[in-house]
């Protein structure tokens, strides 16, 4: 019984490389120019965004879970800081899958590069 329950199981699947979902905000302009976690100069005109412990460089796909719009940034900061977001994404980012006068949104996201 143990060994047909493992077989069902995919041991590449693993806890980082699963869809989850939360909530994302976007970088108020006071942040451009100023130097990210990474060291690269933040841009809000760039499709980028923070996490707090996905690796810098990595690629997620994040999808707005109200349009079904989704766009791939690449993490190069740390936050958001807030226990109900898990991402904080460029304006430009964030208004390519959806509108950042709503302040935030409900989002999947994924990672589809990790170099």
């Amino acid at each position: 019984m143990m060994i047909s329950t493992l077989g069902l199981f995919s041991f590449k699947n693993n806890a980082t490389d699963a869809k989850k979902t939360s909530f994302a905000s976007y970088y108020h302009d006071k942040f451009n120019g100023r130097k990210t976690a990474s060291g690269e100069i933040f841009s809000n005109a760039k499709l980028t965004a923070a996490h707090r412990t996905l690796p810098f460089g990595t690629e997620i796909k994040v999808t707005n879970l109200r349009t079904g719009k989704s766009v791939v940034v690449e993490i190069n900061d740390r936050g958001p800081f807030h226990s109900s977001r898990a991402l904080d994404l460029s304006k430009a980012a964030f208004n390519s899958i959806g509108n950042h006068k709503n302040g935030t949104m409900p989002v999947e996201y994924e990672i589809v590069d990790n170099d």
